[in-house]
């Protein structure tokens, strides 16, 4: 068949995801926007790949508070789990309800081809984790939550990661024991949310032994630490969830100011990608040998 479309089953991408978190190796994880975005991803040798519940929401021109629905975003998950090898990660938010909905969540994602979710211990009304006036629920609540995930799942090798928004509302100390009471519940890593400094970061390595993720995002409460600095740490994770859609939103907007002023998009041409790259991406040569009467054409010179 073509090469747009994943050749591993989930099974294997949730044992890789497994032994990467495993390996003492930091993962790059940028999250994608799309299925043709996560194919880039993967092409450009990053690890594994992120599904943001924010980037789903502003897809929808919504705003990061629990708006969308677990089921619309597994058909999105799906979509992009068809087209690439890599692990998929995806922002599970507070599992869409209480924790018979969390279970549900679970199973939905298993079935959408991802290689995990984390779940976070804010109320149902959320937001963004760099925000302020976060409102979390009880220690106890969000161990149910995690339990009822945990238990929930068809495929051991499902990752179940507990994202702590804790730091903010309750200080460090409270979030390194929420983070603890997660994993007794049965989370098998943990995501602490906008930490704030190198020092907070080195905290919670030294209080867990389980696979750690370090949220990179940018504009928000973290520094932007590089990747030499997350491995000294002894992180397993450098998240990157927003990266991609802001810069491509960013590129968008100088589009629509040139060609509003220029009346053309003639000076926008050299930041293009060419069609000749996009159709490469699609695999359009790998589809015409699977059935030529798909693919008829030549490209024009410089296409």
């Amino acid at each position: 068949m073509h090469t747009s479309t994943a050749r591993a089953t989930p099974a294997d991408r949730r044992r890789l995801f497994r032994e990467q978190l495993a390996s003492g190796r930091l993962l790059r994880m940028p999250g994608a926007t799309s299925p043709y975005t996560a194919r880039l991803v993967e092409e450009h040798g990053f690890e594994a790949a992120y599904l943001s519940g924010a980037v789903l929401a502003a897809e929808l021109c919504l705003p990061d508070i629990g708006l969308t629905t677990s089921t619309e975003i597994a058909a999105r998950a799906q979509q992009v789990t068809r087209v690439t090898d890599l692990p998929v990660l995806i922002d599970a938010d507070t599992g869409f309800g209480g924790p018979v909905n969390a279970a549900r969540t679970v199973q939905l994602f298993e079935d959408a081809g991802l290689a995990g979710l984390h779940l976070e211990d804010q109320t149902a009304v959320k937001r963004c984790g760099h925000l302020d006036g976060k409102t979390l629920v009880s220690r106890e609540e969000m161990a149910q939550r995690v339990r009822a995930a945990a238990g929930a799942r068809r495929d051991p090798d499902f990752l179940l990661m507990a994202r702590t928004d804790a730091r903010a509302v309750e200080g460090l100390a409270a979030a390194i024991d929420r983070a603890k009471a997660y994993v007794d519940a049965g989370a098998d890593a943990v995501f602490p949310e906008a930490l704030a400094d190198v020092r907070e970061f080195a905290a919670f390595r030294e209080a867990l032994d389980v696979p750690l993720l370090a949220n990179m995002t940018e504009f928000g409460k973290s520094p932007l630490l590089t990747t030499r600095t997350l491995e000294e740490l002894g992180y397993n994770v450098a998240l990157y969830p927003v990266t991609l859609f802001r810069l491509a939103n960013g590129a968008i907007e100088d589009g629509l100011r040139t060609l509003a002023i220029e009346g053309t998009q003639e000076p926008l041409l050299p930041s293009m990608q060419t069609r000749a790259r996009l159709y490469e991406v699609l695999g359009y040569a790998d589809w015409t040998a699977f059935d030529h009467t798909i693919h008829d054409f030549t490209l024009p010179p410089g296409g």
